[in-house]
């Protein structure tokens, strides 16, 4: 028996799979082999963990921010401000510290710590990553500005003058005229339309040119900050930070995955072709019973054979933790995940994870919603196992062929006590159409508003479904989506 055979048979008369609105996807109940292994038990619920460590790393941050800019208040005296190049030079000083305080923050989420991942999970990571990117930009942009504008008004020189005495008189300038530049790419690259745009890999590699910044802006701060210059406590506290932020990287970009991936020495066990254009991974390892990982949660994979050893690539699991085996479900649409067909059993996997909070654990609601399209629903799949009973599940797909992991949906639904529709069609069409409104989320669900909803699909599916539940009456704070990687 094959690790899929686990899931392709199961106890009981098959869940009914009604729709509304839509078209439901109407399979002939599977036939099971002889003697076929019993399929695993649901596990239990996973318990709810609760807002504080959240909120105390918020109540960290805006101290940590208020303690950047307090030298500067410290250091000028009342009536300080009395010309506008002095109220040039203040914000300028202001904006660099700020700058300096929120690259370093930058960095500290790019480092990949355990126990922020805990706490805010790569979803609010990321968002939180894109949200303060932008702040730091205009920080630094502000910064470099108004000290170009207030030194030229100073000495009487032109703009483009200052610039160039700025950056032959002033030790470390050049590298922090660079490292702003490099900070420019990097913000345009995370602007939506040029990230789609741009191949995965490619748009990886710039974004990891932010650690650059760190190595190239830092030195000025030191060289020529009127508030780090001197030597004292606020230059020593500035010199801690840089060093905790870099042992921060270090332990969770390196020493961690390393202390991982030699403990459980993960393999390829088998590769199921699930779709003409979707594969399933099995793996096995040492201690697999030890892995703290939830439903929902991702690895970043990397899987050392012939032409994919030198990328990584974030997929969810899609069966929650067993002890035997871990299995993630990937749709092909590249170069890299075609080349995932073609891996060999024994083939080497060096993972980094488990991410995320798109988890039972972290939901605010006893009851939940799941609403997938396509291969989204990998991820909630595996979350279904740790619900409570009484989840309902929304399977959107273009077409029957598209519906993946649909047995195990099944088999699921009966065992958990959820409720699953498949919706087929396109979301132009009224059906579809008419399940994913505001009225038809309620009709399905007539307690839509008192569950949490965890969204998982392709883009378009889920700013419509998010809108919809909005409408809806759906609090914000009770809507999660499934975002990946920095």
């Amino acid at each position: 028996m094959t690790y899929q055979d686990t899931y392709e048979t199961y106890a009981g008369r098959r869940t009914r799979t009604p729709s509304y609105g839509g078209r439901a996807a109407h399979r002939p109940a599977p036939v099971p082999p002889p003697a076929p292994e019993p399929p695993r038990p649901a596990v239990r619920g996973v318990p709810r963990r609760g807002p504080g460590p959240r909120r105390a790393l918020a109540a960290l941050f805006w101290a940590g921010l208020v303690l950047s800019v307090l030298p500067w208040w410290l250091n000028t005296p009342a009536g300080g401000l009395a010309t506008t190049g002095d109220v040039l030079l203040a914000v300028g000083r202001i904006t660099g510290l700020i700058g300096g305080y929120l690259l370093l923050v930058q960095v500290l989420m790019m480092s990949r710590l355990a126990v922020l991942e805990r706490c805010l999970g790569g979803e609010r990571i990321s968002r939180l990553h894109r949200d303060l990117g932008a702040t730091l930009l205009v920080a630094v942009l502000a910064h470099l500005a108004t000290l170009v504008v207030a030194y030229a008004r100073a000495e009487q020189h032109s703009i483009l003058g200052q610039v160039g005495v700025m950056l032959s008189d002033y030790a470390d300038m050049l590298s922090a005229f660079v490292a702003a530049g490099i900070l420019v790419l990097v913000a345009l690259t995370a602007v939506r339309a040029i990230r789609t745009a741009l191949p995965y890999e490619l748009w990886y590699l710039l974004h990891l040119s932010s650690y650059a910044v760190l190595a190239l802006g830092y030195a000025h701060q030191f060289s020529n900050g009127a508030e780090l210059y001197p030597a004292g406590p606020v230059r020593t506290g500035w010199y801690a930070a840089y060093l905790l932020v870099i042992a921060a990287l270090v332990w969770g970009r390196l020493i961690a995955p390393l202390r991982f991936n030699l403990r459980h020495r993960l393999r390829v066990a088998e590769v199921v072709a699930e779709t003409p254009d979707t594969i399933s991974i099995y793996l096995t390892g040492r201690h697999l019973t030890a892995l703290p990982m939830l439903g929902g949660q991702y690895f970043r994979w990397r899987f050392l054979a012939l032409g994919c050893w030198w990328q990584s690539h974030p997929f969810s699991l899609s069966a929650a933790a067993n002890g035997r085996w871990l299995r993630l479900t990937v749709k092909v649409v590249g170069a890299h995940t075609a080349d995932l067909r073609d891996l060999e059993p024994g083939t080497r996997v060096w993972a980094e994870g488990p991410s995320g909070t798109f988890t039972a654990a972290h939901r605010t609601r006893e009851r939940a919603l799941l609403i997938a399209g396509g291969s989204g629903i990998a991820p909630l799949r595996a979350m279904l196992e740790e619900l409570p009973p009484g989840t309902a599940v929304i399977y959107r797909a273009r077409n029957p062929q598209e519906v993946l992991l649909h047995r195990e949906l099944d088999w699921l639904a009966e065992a958990r006590g959820a409720s699953v529709w498949y919706v087929i069609g396109s979301r132009h069409q009224p059906g579809p159409r008419q399940v994913m409104s505001p009225d038809g989320l309620r009709r399905l669900v007539p307690d839509l508003t008192r569950r949490d909803v965890y969204l998982c699909g392709p883009a378009g599916l889920i700013e419509e479904a998010v809108r919809a539940l909005r409408r809806a009456g759906v609090p914000r704070r009770q809507i999660h989506q499934a975002t990946f990687e920095l």
